[in-house]
């Protein structure tokens, strides 16, 4: 068993000492103190700090900063600052520096400006990290490694000679021979096949689109090119400190990486949140989806949000601040949806460079003078009110079938029509949370035992072995709903011929004939069978033929009108639902809603529209979350429900009114 973290309700943020005199450092520790501070991550941008020249080091000031964290019982969580190297770096070594699919070489003067690939960056990387790991292995204050950062955030690629050998190298593993390779490339088409490993670049700047396997085995490549030098890293850090855990920051839905190939090179989830405040109804649910994905990576135990804002951030064209109340929202909604780390970017803002007008724990005025300031002091103290939810899950019976591989093939180029997976996830995700049914995100080869109800929207690209287990997941009594466009292509992006989905035919109860993708503007109509009623749809139409399923709703025009848009089938002892096309919100609710009765699937609790519910259980206890997101009062029924509301200490009504933005946080009684 990897190790894990204590069990504790974590609150901090990055800390930059480098960018600041160390007369400031001392001031630093006390007011992180009088915030509830007890974790910092450190060091994650400090390589030219720590590594001035090639064979020059100097780990002085790390050192008193570690030991003066320590002193005030502070934990480190200690970055081995891989994610930017110092300038002196690519000037001696400039095959370092990645390359676009253009040809243009990146240079220095940001971030993350190394290519995953370079032999060079992983030989200097790799040093400084046996030095941090030996130098520190022992430290008190050591209670995480926080890895590179970011990984790909900038930087999602390269095309240079170091990256072209090692993708080389990746197909000749992959395939073994140019025969299979050829094969699964179906090199046959524009005459590509290939006679020499040699023959074989990235898929660079081409006339026309590429061929689109080799550009999603490129993605496979790029994603395991950066995971391999996370594991290089992980690799040095387990064999000197065995029992801190490790981490990187993921970055929720963020296309270039499979993090669920990551998840099992973890010892805990930490990821990085940033929804825009200018439209909080969208920012409430960005949070909690996002929380929901990365919790589901590693359901086991508890995630750490470790970068948050706590006012304004700095990139956008608009960069409007939280108003007061929601950082704290933000901050209880992570804990409630599973989280048991609430950190920040940063601790200090900065006073140069390009996230100078980043918003921090200390703002550019004293903080006596800050509202930003009396808003972290008084979350840090609430935080450590909610020690006893530490360790605690997050348990559901509703699943999201969501695969990068499908993500990366179905936004190649040369399709029939547009089609965002990440947004129509997100979408269908967003009708169970308002209405407060839990939802994970799972793969669909995963073990779906403990599941009621799964949805797999968009499922473009599907294994063998994975419509297997989703058509076994109905055979045994679960119910699905299949989007448009699922199951077309097989894991080599070739068509899975016999009538679309040919993989999903037996459990569906039906076939494809083809498609009607609309472009943006253009609607249809679909009339639901039982009671007549119409809904409007737009973005996509399949054909149907059905083979055992029945149609619940047909389109009502183009020249396929009358024909069936919506079905559902029994398959031996489930139900397998399908859904030809996009339907509106008021469509979609007539749908689901009528597919979660099946599914016996309820909400957790009845509660007023804005008010987010959550319950986290451990072996003996469980804890209600009630998140008041609206400008106005919401009184809530607790129905059944009975226990002790640890923010208030007492105990709670059987109805509960939360003030506007608002949080309840009740240890239920058994």
């Amino acid at each position: 068993m990897n190790p894990r973290l204590p069990s504790k309700l974590f609150y901090g943020g990055d800390y930059n000492p480098e960018q600041w005199p160390e007369s400031v450092w001392l001031d630093d520790v006390r007011l992180m103190r009088e915030t509830g501070v007890n974790i910092i991550s450190l060091g994650i941008f400090s390589w030219s700090k720590l590594q001035p020249a090639e064979k020059r080091f100097d780990f002085g000031w790390l050192d008193r900063v570690m030991d003066l964290l320590g002193d005030h019982d502070i934990s480190v969580c200690l970055a081995t600052a891989t994610a930017s190297p110092p300038p002196w770096l690519s000037l001696r070594y400039p095959e370092v520096l990645p390359v676009t699919a253009d040809g243009v070489v990146l240079q220095v003067g940001s971030r993350q400006q190394y290519s995953p690939s370079s032999r060079v960056y992983k030989k200097f990387a790799s040093a400084l990290v046996r030095r941090l790991a030996q130098r520190y292995r022992r430290h008190p204050a050591l209670a995480s490694w926080h890895i590179n950062n970011e990984y790909a955030c900038h930087l999602q690629e390269c095309h240079g000679d170091d990256s072209t050998r090692a993708f080389r190298t990746w197909l000749r593993l992959r395939y073994k021979t140019l025969a299979a390779l050829n094969q699964a490339w179906g090199t046959a088409f524009w005459s590509q096949g290939y006679g020499r490993w040699e023959e074989i670049f990235t898929p660079r700047r081409a006339p026309y689109h590429c061929n689109p396997t080799q550009c999603l085995d490129f993605k496979r490549f790029t994603n395991d090119a950066f995971l391999s030098l996370y594991r290089m890293e992980a690799a040095i850090l387990r064999a000197a400190t065995p029992h801190i855990p490790i981490t990187t920051n993921f970055m929720g839905f963020f296309k270039p990486l499979d993090y669920r190939s990551w998840a099992r090179e973890v010892d805990y989830i930490a990821w990085d949140s940033y929804p825009d405040p200018v439209d909080e109804v969208a920012a409430r649910h960005a949070g909690a989806v996002g929380h929901d994905l990365m919790r589901s990576l590693k359901p086991d135990r508890p995630f750490v949000l470790m970068e948050q804002a706590t006012s304004a951030v700095n990139w956008r064209p608009f960069n409007l601040p939280k108003r007061p109340g929601l950082m704290r929202l933000g901050s209880l909604q992570t804990v409630a949806r599973g989280g048991d780390g609430v950190m920040f970017f940063q601790w200090r803002a900065s006073q140069a460079g390009a996230e100078k007008f980043h918003s921090a724990f200390l703002q550019h005025i004293p903080p006596e003078q800050s509202r930003v300031f009396a808003e972290v002091k008084a979350l840090g103290a609430e935080l450590q009110q909610l020690t006893p939810v530490a360790g605690s899950l997050v348990r559901n019976r509703v699943a999201i079938a969501f695969d990068w591989h499908a993500w990366w093939a179905v936004e190649l180029e040369s399709k029939p029509g547009r089609i965002d997976y990440a947004a129509w996830a997100q979408r269908l995700h967003r009708w169970f949370y308002d209405r407060n049914i839990g939802v994970d995100f799972v793969h669909p080869g995963a073990a779906l035992t403990g599941y009621d109800l799964i949805l797999t929207p968009a499922l473009y690209l599907l294994s063998a072995g994975d419509a297997t287990n989703l058509t076994a997941f109905v055979a045994r009594g679960g119910t699905l709903l299949a989007t448009y466009f699922s199951g077309i292509v097989d894991e080599n992006e070739h068509i899975v011929l016999g009538g679309y989905p040919a993989l999903l035919r037996a459990a569906l109860g039906l076939w494809v004939e083809e498609w009607a993708p609309y472009p943006d503007g253009q609607t249809n109509g679909v009339r639901f069978t039982r009671d007549r009623t119409k809904y409007t749809c737009d973005q996509w139409c399949d054909l149907l033929h059905l083979e055992g399923a029945e149609a619940l709703a047909t389109y009502t025009g183009d020249f396929f009108a009358g024909r069936p848009a919506i079905t559902r089938h029994s398959h031996r002892k489930g139900t397998a639902y399908y859904l030809g096309t996009r339907l509106n919100a008021a469509g979609l609710d007539a749908l689901l809603a009528r597919v979660i009765k099946d599914a016996n699937v309820q909400p957790l609790l009845s509660a007023p529209a804005g008010v987010e519910v959550t319950v986290r259980e451990s072996v003996s206890e469980r804890f209600l979350f009630l998140l008041n997101h609206t400008d106005g009062a919401a009184r809530i029924p607790l129905g059944r429900w009975r226990g002790t509301n640890l923010l208030t200490r007492q105990p709670a009504a059987r109805t509960i009114t939360l003030a506007p933005l608002d949080v309840a946080v009740i240890r239920l009684d058994n």
